[in-house]
């Protein structure tokens, strides 16, 4: 093959390999945003354990505080969007916690709060409204939440949005991990990846 024909024949390679690249930011509610790395904090408490993203209850209790969580940094005001995806590599309890958007400061304490049930119902805990279905053992699920300090916080499973909660004004923080829900046990194993956090 001549020079020519495999300066063409790479260029045309190139190009397919850019035709066919994933997207650099697959944030919902696109327009204005600007990407951040907030810092963040490892809890673990009771028979919660962390390995860098995967989270672990490795006991069937049903009281006491059993978490193992990343909790990030306080937010005040504006409009603040979370993605991450999850797989449960094990489930032998239910009503596990996944991803919460607590209050901060004088009127500290949980705001909202996606759970599982053992079969894969996810559900918000406060109200106990269906989410979505279908987060079973082994399946790759994608969360976003956009939360717009004193108007609503919007939860997306999947890219298709599945959830809107009134929000008041104040501090927030965003958290993800595997916590037990006041009526669920362990345990569980969770696996998260592609944590990306946006503002605007």
């Amino acid at each position: 093959m001549t020079g020519k024909r495999l300066l063409l024949a790479g260029t045309a390679a190139i190009c397919g390999l850019i035709l066919v690249a994933p997207q650099a930011s697959a944030e919902v509610e696109p327009g204005g945003w600007t990407s951040h790395s907030p810092s963040f904090s490892v809890q673990e408490r009771g028979c919660g354990q962390v390995d860098n993203l995967t989270f672990r209850l490795t006991c069937s209790t049903t009281s006491g505080d059993q978490r193992a969580e990343r909790r990030y940094a306080t937010y005040n005001g504006g409009t603040h969007q979370f993605e991450g995806y999850f797989r449960i590599t094990a489930m032998g309890g239910t009503r596990i916690s996944l991803k919460q958007t607590f209050r901060d400061g004088s009127s500290a304490g949980p705001y909202f709060m996606l759970a599982v049930e053992r079969g894969g119902r996810l559900y918000a805990v406060h109200g106990g409204a269906t989410v979505a279905d279908g987060a079973t053992v082994g399946t790759q699920v994608r969360v976003n939440t956009v939360h717009q300090v004193g108007t609503s916080h919007r939860t997306y499973i999947n890219g298709s949005r599945r959830h809107t909660y009134d929000s008041p004004g104040g501090s927030y923080y965003d958290k993800f991990g595997a916590y037990r829900t006041n009526s669920g046990n362990g345990t569980a194993t969770v696996q998260w990846s592609g944590i990306t956090f946006w503002r605007k």
